[in-house]
Formats: structure tokens, C-alpha cells, sequence
């Protein structure tokens, strides 16, 4: 693999290939971007994208040459990492064959994806609605629910994230969510588990999953079990936190959703797809969804896939009403033949295996060395490649190392950790005062180890903004 630091090829709009040096070559990208592309989440003046030129595996490269371990998998969705070659290869297949097809026309490749995911999902899970991504993924998952049920409410929890369009951000707990707070008005929050930071002064696992749980119930009841629609987890909190639940946690919210008659949606928009060691993570805990929300690791983002994995009783509703949603995108092709290609290289590579035992003898005891070693790391948790480390002014009072939401001045320490990994050669996940450990699923050991290296010598950046 070429870094770059030569020469570097850029197409123009008709067609035309050229070598430029890569100086030339990054100033124009600069430039084409500052001029025309409009950035999600962003203050369009105070931000400079860094150019990348290529990628391979668990590396990308900017124009200058420098090489970083992707240690975020981009969103935490690129799990087989940069150009995966059987990847690449069944998308030009497909584009060779039949490069687009409309959904309403039942296609091979189509079907086939939708088959081996409902092979991986939970028993009575047979039908699979696609979408563009994981933020419509969740929002037809939210319309199916209140269809079926004739109710409006949904319930999510107040740290979590489940996309931007309008039901979707509405669910949003993060401070995201508070621009478009009035989108749909059928969206209430509730506090879930989280020990290290309780709500509910909890001393222990036990505790904290039975308060949460009671408090969720008194949540339904005070809203009115009649009007609520669904309950929508993340089956790990994902970039609130990487909070796991607790033992018997989502089970409880199970044994609720069949109290009350409220349908229990999974978003495994960031987990499914091999992230905690498991086809889907609800598979790692003991509860059963109606309804699955997935995108991101089902190929990788190669082409923008998402979708919902629908139970008998759900799709049951609709045998004779027609169901009201559709995209035209839904089931792409290229898309499903680089999903259907993600199952082959899964298996043949042992994906799920490895993910299971470069977390547990690698990451974990790694980690927890770090909450000895370094005065900043107030806590550390995860499953499988998704970790986060709680970064802390003090370990006795647990105070962020940045106030809740920082920006500006006030998120400066993060800021300087993040350099920090960076120029070590380590592109990291940050979020508020945590720093995530998300690297794609196919790293090598030898890569994950340096990265660990790098991040534990940036955290000394941390550790100097500890009381």
C-alpha cells in the first residue's frame, strides 16, 4: 500500500485521472471541501477536515503520508476495516451484474442477505425490512410499533443516540437531540443503568438494575401503559457511554414490554454485526426483542445498508394491512452483495472468535491497568473491541475530566488527549470525557497492542489535568 507521499490520483468530473504530488493533490481536496461540502454536526467556519487518501485494514493515510490506526472504525462501523477485498470485490461483481434493481421486485442478493441475518437472529425473527441506515432503520422500527400496537408513545433513555431524522433524533437522548427537541412529541426519557455515574444511589450491579428497573416501571405507569408504543435500548449504549447493562437488566425490560403490552426494540445500529463477539449483542444477555435495528458492521458502511429484523408477531400485523413505509434504496444491491460477502468473511475468518479473545486477553486486562496506573481513568468497561474510558479530574469525586456537553476552552484537556494519540499515530474516539476503544474487528494483535501503547502514553496528557 502506496502512503502517499509522492504522488497521489485524483478524478475529475469527466473522468479524466490525473497524478498530481501530493502537496497539490491534498490542497485541492482542502479546497473543494472548505468551498462546497456542508459537515454534519458542525460549526461550518471552526472546522478543518483532515484530507485522507487512502486506507487498508485497520490504517488510513492522509496526504502527507502519515499513517493512523483507525482505533474509532470511522462511526464504529467500518468492522472488516479499509477495503476489505472480498468486499470490494462482490460490490464490483454486482455493479457488473445488476447494479441497481427497485425493492418492490424481489431480488437474489437481496433475499439471500435477508435469510443468513434471520438464520443469526434470535429464534421467531424470520422477516427483514431494509433501509438506508441506522437512523431510518429506527424510525420505521418506531412506525411498525405503533402500528401494531395503535399506541404513540415511545420510551428511550435520556444517554443514548438512535440518528438525526425526525423520530429518530427525537429519541435521541444527548445534548443533539435539544435543536430538534419538538419533533415528534410521542418521545419520553428515562434513566437506565449506569453504576459509575447511578441515579439511583446504588452501591452495587444488583442494585443499580433493579432500581433502574423500577423506575422504568413507575416511568410506564405514571405515562400510561395504553399509550406507550414501544421501549427502545441500545443493547450497549453506544457513543453515551459504552454502558453494558447489568445482569438481568434487559430481561426486566423484557418482562415490562410483555406486562404492558409495549413492543422492546434493540437498536443494534453501532453493536450488531460482531462488535461485542456476537452476530447481534442481545445474544450476550438474556432478553428477546420484537423488534432489531441494525447498519453499520452488516457490511461495513461500503454502501449505506441499515434495516430492521421484524418477529413473527410484529410481521404478523401486517399479512393484511399494508404496511405504510418504503424507500427507494431499501434492499440496494451493492449493498446486500457487500453484506452477503461480510457473513462469508465472518465465518471463514473466525471474526466473531477473535473478537471475543483480543477483548477479553487483551483489551480488558490492558484497560484495568490503566484505572491503576493513571490518576485520570476513573473508570473503564465494554465487551468484545467497544470499550470506553472514563476520563476523570479526580478518582474520589468522579468529576469529568470536561464538563457535561464541553466545548471551546472547556474541552481543551480532551482536545490535548486526542493530539496527543494522534500524533502518535492513533486516531481515536472521543466523546464529552471518555475516550472510546472501537478499532475494526480485523486488527491484528501486533496493531492492537501499539495502539493500546500510544493511548496509555496520551493519557498522560490526561493525567496532568487531575487535581
Amino acid at each position: 500500500m502506496s502512503t502517499l507521499t509522492d504522488t497521489a490520483r485524483l478524478t475529475d468530473r469527466h473522468g479524466a485521472v490525473h497524478a498530481l504530488p501530493a502537496s497539490e493533490a491534498e490542497a485541492q481536496v482542502r479546497a473543494d471541501d472548505r468551498a462546497h461540502v456542508f459537515h454534519s454536526w458542525s460549526a461550518q467556519a471552526l472546522i478543518d477536515p483532515v484530507p485522507v487518501a487512502a486506507g487498508e485494514g485497520s490504517t488510513f493515510w492522509d496526504y502527507q503520508g502519515n499513517a493512523y490506526l483507525d482505533f474509532s472504525s470511522q462511526l464504529v462501523n467500518l468492522n472488516l476495516g479499509h477495503q476489505q477485498p472480498d468486499l470490494v470485490a462482490a460490490i464490483q461483481q454486482q455493479a457488473g451484474r445488476l447494479a441497481t434493481i427497485q425493492p418492490s421486485i424481489a431480488n437474489d442478493v437481496r433475499g439471500e442477505l435477508a435469510r443468513l441475518i434471520a438464520e443469526v437472529a434470535p429464534e421467531g425473527m424470520e422477516k427483514v425490512f431494509f433501509t438506508n441506515g441506522g437512523a431510518d432503520a429506527n424510525e420505521y422500527a418506531v412506525r411498525m410499533a405503533r402500528t401494531a400496537t395503535g399506541r404513540r408513545k415511545v420510551l428511550s433513555m435520556y444517554r443514548s443516540y438512535h440518528g438525526s431524522t425526525a423520530t429518530a433524533i427525537s429519541l435521541t437522548g444527548d445534548p443533539r437531540r435539544w435543536a430538534n427537541d419538538s419533533v415528534d412529541n410521542g418521545t419520553v426519557r428515562f434513566f437506565g443503568p449506569y453504576l459509575y455515574r447511578t441515579a439511583f444511589h446504588s452501591t452495587t450491579l444488583a442494585e443499580e438494575s433493579q432500581r433502574a428497573l423500577e423506575h422504568l416501571e413507575q416511568t410506564i405507569q405514571l405515562e400510561g401503559p395504553n399509550t406507550i408504543a414501544a421501549i427502545i435500548i441500545e443493547t450497549v449504549v453506544g457513543t453515551n457511554g459504552v454502558l453494558v447493562p447489568p445482569p438481568g437488566y434487559l430481561q426486566g425490560v423484557r418482562d415490562l414490554c410483555d406486562r404492558y403490552g409495549i413492543v422492546y426494540i434493540a437498536d443494534e445500529v453501532m453493536v450488531g454485526f460482531g462488535r461485542l463477539g456476537e452476530w447481534f449483542g442481545i445474544d450476550a444477555f438474556d432478553a428477546k426483542p420484537d423488534l432489531i435495528t441494525f447498519a453499520k458492521g452488516v457490511n461495513s458502511g461500503y454502501v449505506p445498508l441499515g434495516g430492521v429484523v421484524i418477529s413473527d408477531r410484529i410481521a404478523a400485523a401486517f399479512d393484511n394491512v399494508s404496511f405504510a413505509g418504503g424507500l427507494t434504496y431499501s434492499g440496494h444491491p451493492l449493498a446486500c452483495a457487500a453484506g452477503v460477502a461480510t457473513f462469508e468473511v465472518f465465518r471463514r475468518d473466525g471474526i466473531l472468535e477473535r473478537v471475543r479473545d483480543l477483548g477479553a486477553r487483551i483489551v480488558q486486562p490492558t484497560l484495568e491497568a490503566w484505572a491503576e496506573k493513571h490518576p485520570s481513568v476513573g473508570e473503564v468497561r465494554g465487551q468484545g473491541l467497544f470499550w470506553a474510558v472514563e476520563l476523570v479530574r479526580s478518582k474520589k469525586t468522579r468529576e469529568p475530566l470536561v464538563p457535561f456537553n464541553a466545548a471551546g476552552a472547556d474541552a481543551a484537556p480532551m482536545g490535548a488527549f486526542a493530539a496527543a494519540a494522534k500524533k502518535g499515530g492513533v486516531w481515536p474516539f472521543t466523546h464529552f470525557n471518555r475516550m472510546h476503544v472501537a478499532p475494526p474487528l480485523v486488527i491484528t494483535e501486533d496493531e492492537l497492542v501499539r495502539g493500546l501503547a500510544v493511548l496509555d502514553e496520551a493519557l498522560d496528557v490526561a493525567d496532568s489535568h487531575t487535581d
